[in-house]
């Protein structure tokens, strides 16, 4: 038997594995792990140790896109709508304009750096143009520390949903660089039309989703991550047939679905945030094993020209400009502007043209690989310093796991869930058995400070409380409404 296939399998095992380790010194050095990621496909690759030779631009583009749909549909179930919704206006205005500004800035300039025509350089500036916020908080965490007030929140809207204006610009400009008489004037109907499909398709496809998961009752558990596993896949190919936005489809369906309640929420959280990371560990590995180290040094003083243009001048002018009305404080702009950093997208897009066969692909495609290593290593490697130095570093608020879990059925649609006890609500500072909660829902377990309280009736809520309930849609609904202060209560 010919004993390729167990290598390649063998081989794709160790190197998820060794990426896996990588996280693990990510998370004491400090350094983000999606530099650790690509430095082990790089070593893996034809210029290092492992002596792969991969150069299928066609199928790193494809295994690109497939992870980072998954990638962008996790960002998006994670997302707490009532965190963002306070800076959904800035999100929006950063993950548009503020990408388009980017591009510009950096086109021009490559144009000049690496005597590129104005066309191909703005190319090469919507490549780099969006940021990946992933890696800032991997770095926060690392150093037990998270971002004060709004500069989280809009960090995670604008990097969740800045990536389709990357790729429309690309493809825009691609479009542009084959077809020169393609007026610039005709992208801007396509664009309204990729984002309002990519939009109507993602709530589509969620509500959809919410209602069959909580009405199907299936008769085995393994089958619910089946379903989300298809639906990310149905959003993306669904939406990119109808001419719209795939990937932000599913940002949209992630975001709607993880602000929706449905069975077995806790635990497709959790396998779509492990999905994520072998999403991510494979997509780090296969951009790395693109590279060619050896080609690097040739382009290195042009792309560190670049890449100090991206971060210290097309970052800070693209937030401070869009961003000019705006009621955040200028420190908190300035923060802003420093954590741009680049990841994984910036790299896909480099296939593009590749892919399309553009003159200099190779070179934008190295540039761009050298600005993203500089990106992440210069500025993630000093966003905690900053944010303390600014007044906007907080203590990382650690999530004590709760020492049990439901074990659902197949003869009902009853999960559990985590509701908190706000201070404006009507559960604040009364006994559990005034509350008048549904029949249908009990309260399990209360986590209060650095312990947990089992609940009885004289129990008093108090604001900040979080209780673990165990309750169908219906119920949980209303529990809502009462212990979250978004009802009148009984």
């Amino acid at each position: 038997m010919d004993s390729q296939l167990e290598l390649l399998m063998a081989a794709a095992a160790a190197l998820v594995l060794v990426g896996v380790l990588a996280s693990k010194l990510s998370s004491r050095s400090g350094i983000p792990a999606l530099l650790l990621f690509l430095a082990i496909g790089m070593l893996a690759g034809s210029d290092g140790f492992g002596g792969i030779d991969f150069t299928n631009y066609g199928v790193a583009q494809a295994v690109g896109i497939v992870a980072l749909a998954f990638i962008l549909f996790d960002g998006g179930l994670s997302t707490d709508w009532a965190g963002v919704r306070p800076v959904l206006r800035e999100g929006l205005i950063l993950a548009t304009a503020g990408v388009v500004v980017t591009a510009v800035v950096v086109g021009w300039a490559a144009s000049l750096a690496l005597g590129l025509p104005l066309t191909t350089g703005l190319l090469l500036g919507a490549i780099v143009s969006s940021t990946d916020a992933a890696a800032v908080f991997s770095v926060l965490r690392s150093r037990n520390a998270s971002l004060k007030g709004r500069v989280g929140p809009l960090l995670e809207l604008e990097s969740g949903s800045n990536d389709p204006m990357a790729v429309f610009l690309t493809v825009g400009l691609l479009q542009l660089l084959e077809d020169p008489g393609t007026a610039v004037a005709s992208l801007v109907p396509l664009f309204v039309l990729q984002m309002t499909v990519g939009a109507a398709v993602g709530l589509a496809v969620a509500w959809a989703a919410v209602t069959f998961l909580n009405r199907a009752r299936l008769e085995y558990d393994g089958l619910y991550p089946v379903i989300t596993l298809a639906v990310v896949l149905l959003t993306y190919g669904t939406t990119a047939l109808l001419k719209g936005s795939g990937f932000l489809a599913v940002y949209v369906a992630g975001l709607r679905m993880g602000n929706s309640d449905f069975v077995h929420k806790r635990r497709l959280v959790g396998f779509h945030d492990a999905f994520a990371w072998l999403s991510q560990i494979s997509m780090f590995l296969v951009l790395g094993l693109l590279a060619f180290p050896s080609r690097l040094p040739g382009i290195a003083g042009r792309g560190l020209l670049v890449a100090a243009v991206l971060v210290l001048v097309a970052r800070p002018v693209a937030v401070f400009a869009t961003l000019a009305r705006s009621r955040l404080a200028n420190r908190e702009k300035l923060l802003i502007s420093w954590v741009g950093l680049r990841g994984a997208v910036p790299i896909i897009l480099a296939t593009f043209p590749l892919v399309a066969g553009v003159e200099r692909a190779a070179t934008m495609f190295d540039v761009a690989f050298f600005a993203v290593v500089v990106s992440v290593l210069v500025q993630g490697t000093t966003i905690p310093a900053l944010a303390r130095r600014l007044g906007l570093s907080a203590p990382l608020a650690h999530h004590r796991p709760y020492p049990i879990e439901a074990v659902s059925t197949s003869t009902g649609n009853t999960s559990m869930h985590e509701v908190t006890v706000s201070a404006d609500s009507a559960a604040a500072g009364r006994q559990l058995v005034d509350l008048g909660l549904p029949k249908g829902a009990l309260l399990v377990l209360v986590s209060r400070d650095d312990e947990f309280v089992v609940p009885q009736g004289a129990t008093v809520l108090r604001p900040g409380d979080k209780a673990l309930v165990l309750a169908d849609p219906d119920s949980l609904r209303r529990t809502r409404e009462i212990v979250e202060g978004n009802g009148s209560g009984p």
